[in-house]
């Protein structure tokens, strides 16, 4: 992929004012796109707006909760009014409650499927609407490995992402079989070292951290930006992503057992939670954290499966070129 693939090209992201989203915006302005930086919170909108331009892209903020379908059409029709034809749309918003399922209420848990399901639901409904005409675009789903493998004290973000997969999966065959050329891909990802973990909701005595190896939001962005110019159908973004997919594929009993002992702490510092402690799952709070959490001391900058992934032809000439030294080997030992 060229390095100004995205050059004037119209992104449209949501869940942008933060983490994972806010450094995706960072990655395409770096080519030059023009983009619509899509979330509910004003100041922290404006402080990606600044970075994009910073980075060499062009912005346009439109404030939007995607739980609300008819807010999320309204902001494609200004994104192509203001910028051009959307080119991207990608699928980032989310909202989670942090609880076992038995203290989550039924409103919290609706809000989360709101968000994050259908939320992803009305984003790709708009982004067709527009790019169905014209045969052609890309729509990425930010997916994790909780897609495949639910844990403990996630149930509605789970459940959601779940059914994202279920989603995708449906839309996919129905544009295969309509012969259609958008793009569409779903990227799995590990633990991330975003603001999330500050504000979501939590019902937990400690606060809330990532489950198993984290990395920083730039190497999701990466592997983001490379889905939208690509047809892939997913990508994993590492190993803590593929061994929990394949190995929910193989055992999930296991899954269970081992999450059954360390998914409650495992999600959880040593810090008790402060008092007051804000959350955004109704309202954004009103302050700019940017796009990095808490854990950039022990947050990775790389992932070895999101390189093979996004360089797998390389890997198949090496494979290929190791296959043919070996036969070669074994037919100068023969002889």
């Amino acid at each position: 992929m060229k390095h100004n693939h995205f050059k004037d090209k119209v992104v449209v992201i949501t869940g942008a004012s933060a983490g994972i989203g806010r450094a995706t915006a960072w990655e395409f302005a770096k080519q030059g796109a023009k983009l619509a930086l899509l979330a509910r919170g004003m100041e922290q909108l404006e402080g990606a707006k600044r970075e994009v331009e910073a980075y060499g892209g062009k912005a346009l903020i439109i404030q939007c909760d995607v739980a609300d379908a008819e807010q999320v059409e309204a902001a494609a029709e200004q994104a192509e009014r203001e910028l051009g034809e959307i080119d991207v749309w990608v699928n980032n918003a989310m909202a989670s409650v942090f609880a076992p399922f038995k203290e989550v209420s039924p409103e919290e848990f609706k809000r989360v499927t709101e968000v994050t399901y259908l939320g992803t639901v009305y984003g790709a409904k708009a982004a067709l609407k527009r790019m169905l005409p014209r045969d052609k675009g890309s729509i990425v789903f930010v997916g994790s490995a909780l897609a495949y493998r639910g844990i403990p004290l996630q149930s509605a973000y789970c459940g959601a992402k779940h059914g994202i997969q279920g989603f995708y999966d449906s839309l996919r065959s129905e544009l295969m079989h309509d012969k259609s050329n958008i793009k569409t891909c779903m990227v799995q990802l590990p633990g991330v070292n975003t603001t999330q973990f500050g504000w979501v909701l939590s019902k937990l005595p400690n606060k809330p951290k990532p489950m198993g190896k984290v990395y920083q939001p730039e190497v999701a962005a990466k592997a983001i930006v490379f889905a939208a110019a690509h047809n892939r159908r997913e990508i994993f973004v590492g190993y803590p992503t593929f061994e929990a997919i394949m190995g929910n594929k193989i055992a999930p009993w296991l899954g269970d057992y081992v999450l059954s002992k360390n998914g409650y702490k495992g999600q959880q510092t040593d810090e008790q939670v402060e008092p007051g402690r804000k959350n955004n799952v109704w309202e954004p709070v009103s302050e700019d954290r940017g796009a990095h959490g808490t854990f950039d001391k022990i947050a990775a900058k790389k992932s070895y499966t999101l390189w093979a992934s996004m360089n797998r032809k390389i890997i198949r000439a090496v494979a290929g070129l190791a296959v043919v030294a070996i036969v070669a080997g074994l037919n100068n030992k023969r002889s």
